[in-house]
């Protein structure tokens, strides 16, 4: 007898499938049958749920950032971390790293992809600033951030991040990386009203760079 399944249900079959897919293969080397022979649907089951492969891919990327979110979110909550342990591991939790992770962040960085780019640059400086700007806040009740402007610092810290350390904007040897990277720290504590120095634990945000 054939099982029907519900939508919702199938459609997360189908992403769970890409992923494991697309990390294993890449994205280019994935074609929609072998997406199919894994799932064991029809294609136009496939097509019913997604255009294309490249709409697979965005539905792909919209639950890695919202499970990203999610993680970001519960971190910046938990009062036994320390602020600034609590904001480095809120940024750390966003990136994407290793097996189909990879994949999406290197089709993301396609020149044709542009939009979907923009769309997680969107997604990160409206998403991850105003759960930086809570941690901000306990920061201040802790006497160790001085700021009438805890949302609005973390903006541009955040937007800042998202444009100057992505390597597909801005270009720069490894000195010159070097070099922003104490920049930005320097220039965060002054915003923040920080003590000199006190921020300097972030540089484990950019995996231990001196």
């Amino acid at each position: 007898m054939r099982v029907v399944k519900k939508a919702e249900e199938r459609r997360n079959e189908i992403l769970d499938a890409a992923d494991e897919l697309f990390g294993k293969k890449g994205f280019d080397g994935t074609t929609t049958k072998d997406i199919l022979d894994k799932v064991g649907i029809a294609r136009g089951t496939l097509y019913y749920h997604f255009k294309s492969k490249e709409d697979l891919m965005d539905a792909l990327i919209d639950r890695y950032s919202n499970h990203l979110l999610g993680v970001a979110k519960e971190t910046s909550k938990d009062k036994r971390i320390p602020i600034i342990e609590r904001i480095i591991r809120v940024v750390i939790s966003m990136n994407l790293k290793g097996g189909s992770s990879k994949e999406i962040m290197d089709h993301i960085h396609k020149p044709q992809n542009a939009l979907m780019h923009q769309k997680i640059k969107k997604f990160i400086i409206n998403g991850i600033t105003p759960i930086m700007a809570e941690i901000i806040q306990d920061g201040i009740e802790q006497g160790i951030f001085q700021t009438p402007y805890p949302y609005e610092c973390m903006e541009m810290i955040v937007t800042y991040m998202n444009t100057v350390f992505d390597d597909d904007m801005v270009e720069m040897t490894a000195e010159q990386r070097a070099s922003r990277i104490h920049a930005f720290i320097f220039n965060a504590e002054r915003l923040l009203g920080a003590e000199n120095g006190s921020l300097m634990e972030v540089l484990k945000m950019f995996g231990g760079e001196e």
